[in-house]
């Protein structure tokens, strides 16, 4: 998979927003990790997980990358329950 599988026809703007910065991250292993999970439950995160979401795609990839597959312990204020939900589906899914 190189790219979304999702439409983000029928999101609102902040949803759609957030798509698109999960697929574009930067480097391709967070595009992947983010962007999957985003195709898999964007339309449905309420209000404050979409804030974590906000806060977790303000982490520059190296950081993120290195907490989301254990190379380094996730750092508060972002290693809270949408960080654990992305880190098990990561674990669920295809290796990155």
């Amino acid at each position: 998979m190189t790219g979304t599988t999702r439409s983000s026809d029928g999101l609102d703007a902040r949803r759609k927003r957030l798509l698109f910065r999960c697929w574009h991250r930067g480097t391709r292993e967070m595009d992947l990790i983010l962007g999957r999970f985003a195709d898999a439950e964007i339309a449905t995160l309420a209000d404050d997980e979409l804030d974590e979401l906000e806060r977790l795609i303000e982490v520059p990839d190296p950081d993120l990358y290195a907490a989301l597959t254990g190379d380094r312990p996730a750092m508060a204020p972002w290693n809270g329950a949408l960080f654990e939900r992305i880190r098990s589906f990561r674990g669920a899914g295809e290796g990155v």
